[in-house]
């Protein structure tokens, strides 16, 4: 923030938006905005801006702007969605901008694909962030064989459904070459159907519900993908060998396309099926997900835990691991997707942790689809990694680890440098000793900040001089990814 000059505060920009002045210099107009026009408003006396489509006149909001005029510049005579999703997505914009609404930006058109019955028609596509608006104009539409759906369907993937006397097949034709198990969860739970698949950083999403009648407590839900054409079947079962007239009732977000971010976390009540002692104070949990459920958790990625406490909601996220570590790397392991592992530190005074300790073998806990931006690309390339952890900030190199002694085939050397109090707080020493015995490119080192007189290994915080011992490159010109986790302050200063 920056120092707003006397007059300009918040209340001073709220009472001049209910003047009745012209803000936008229109005189209550609203037009059709081109980039071309956008982009000759870029100067700090007559600069316009777009977000999400509708683009404002931000002129005379300039002095009364808390990050200063500097950082509205930054998005003159531009798009700024990206820029103001990054600083400050929370703020509800279409309020404090209302009366700076210059207007609309126009459609950019796509041309069609070109053929019989198509040379006139032109398809044009608008994203939002919290809809897909697919408008389409042609002036051949009566003398077209294909189906408005079918025009549609050029553009952007769909989805079909057919049955058997048995079986419902949902399928979901992405067009992308790189579909995997990892990018689609499906649930089918309460009578209602959701299936969401990733691409890139938007998600797409089946929902129906009320009319579903599915078997999902006593058949297991069966996913297929067909990575080559990135088309995923959704196989069930039917209660009743009966006709089906429709899929069911479309939801609000049924055969939507928007940004990750933008989607809402849906959750699923998971199974404890066990609990088990990593050291004094962490413990393993095993959760088994519902049959009608499948879900796999990228590398590198967490979820949410909800639980109900006193009355709050309480949500806290944590990275998923491996039952164990695996000693031989010869094959990439694989695991049936039933189970989520996950290591959690005990605090005695965490709420949260405390509620998970007394939890019950057979108790129900809420957990989320999986979030996060890291992606196994960033590994796949790299010949030196180097894992800093601090703490439970062990948990996400396990499955990290796992993947670059797996499938990264120019790895040279991996190495873990791991942070904790004491001998007593690091978290799978045998195994991770027993692996670099195993493995020649897997090397570990134990640091501690609180040690025993008896410790005779390396000892103190992370710093400069400790990390240059350790993080060194194979070879001169080597690819190296360094990847840091723990407390913030030990985050913060590892990055340093």
């Amino acid at each position: 923030q920056v120092p707003l000059k006397p007059g300009r505060s918040l209340m001073d920009w709220i009472r001049l938006t209910k003047s009745g002045k012209d803000l936008t210099g229109l005189k209550g107009r609203v037009i059709e905005v081109t980039e071309d026009e956008l982009a000759k408003h870029n100067k700090k006396e007559d600069c316009w801006i777009c977000i999400r489509g509708f683009v404002y006149n931000v002129t005379p909001y300039m002095e009364y702007h808390p990050g200063g005029e500097d950082e509205l510049m930054k998005a003159a005579g531009t798009d700024g969605t990206d820029l103001f999703d990054q600083v400050h997505r929370w703020v509800n914009y279409e309020s404090m901008l209302k009366e700076c609404l210059v207007g609309r930006m126009a459609i950019k058109p796509i041309a069609a694909p070109k053929g019989e019955g198509f040379k006139n028609e032109i398809i044009s596509i608008m994203l939002y962030s919290k809809t897909v608006l697919i408008l389409i104009v042609f002036s051949k539409l009566l003398a077209l064989d294909l189906p408005l759906q079918k025009i549609v369907n050029n553009v952007f993937g769909f989805y079909d459904w057919f049955q058997t006397d048995s079986l419902i097949t949902i399928v979901i034709y992405t067009k992308q070459k790189d579909m995997n198990a990892e990018l689609v969860t499906v649930d089918c739970q309460d009578r209602r159907l959701r299936g969401e698949i990733i691409v890139d950083n938007h998600s797409y999403l089946v929902e129906v519900g009320r009319y579903c009648n599915f078997a999902c407590e006593t058949f297991s839900l069966l996913v297929n993908i067909a990575e080559k054409v990135g088309k995923v079947e959704i196989i069930l079962k039917k209660k009743d060998n009966i006709h089906w007239k429709m899929l069911g009732q479309p939801l609000e977000s049924h055969n939507t396309f928007i940004k990750r971010t933008d989607r809402g976390l849906f959750y699923r009540k998971c199974r404890l099926v066990s609990k088990m002692e990593v050291t004094h104070d962490t413990k393993l949990f095993c959760l088994m997900l519902p049959k009608s459920t499948h879900l796999r958790v990228p590398t590198g990625q967490h979820v949410y835990l909800k639980q109900i406490i006193a009355g709050t909601e309480v949500v806290k996220p944590y990275t998923p691991v491996l039952p164990f570590l695996p000693l031989d790397f010869k094959e990439p392991s694989c695991h049936n997707g039933a189970h989520i592992y996950l290591m959690i530190k005990i605090y005695s005074c965490g709420l949260f942790t405390q509620a998970l300790d007394h939890l019950h073998i057979g108790d129900y806990i809420s957990v989320s689809n999986p979030e996060g931006n890291f992606k196994k690309s960033q590994v796949q390339t790299s010949e030196d990694l180097f894992l800093l952890a601090a703490g439970t900030g062990f948990t996400p190199m396990v499955k990290l680890l796992n993947f670059a002694l797996t499938e990264v085939s120019c790895l040279r050397t991996a190495k873990l440098i791991f942070f904790n109090k004491t001998e007593d707080d690091i978290l799978w020493r045998n195994q991770l000793e027993q692996l670099a015995l195993k493995d020649e490119r897997f090397e570990v080192q134990f640091i501690l900040s609180q040690p025993t007189k008896d410790w005779v290994g390396k000892q103190g915080k992370i710093s400069s001089s400790l990390l240059s011992e350790f993080v060194k490159r194979s070879r001169k010109d080597s690819k190296v990814l360094i990847c840091i986790c723990g407390p913030t302050p030990f985050t913060e200063q590892g990055v340093q």
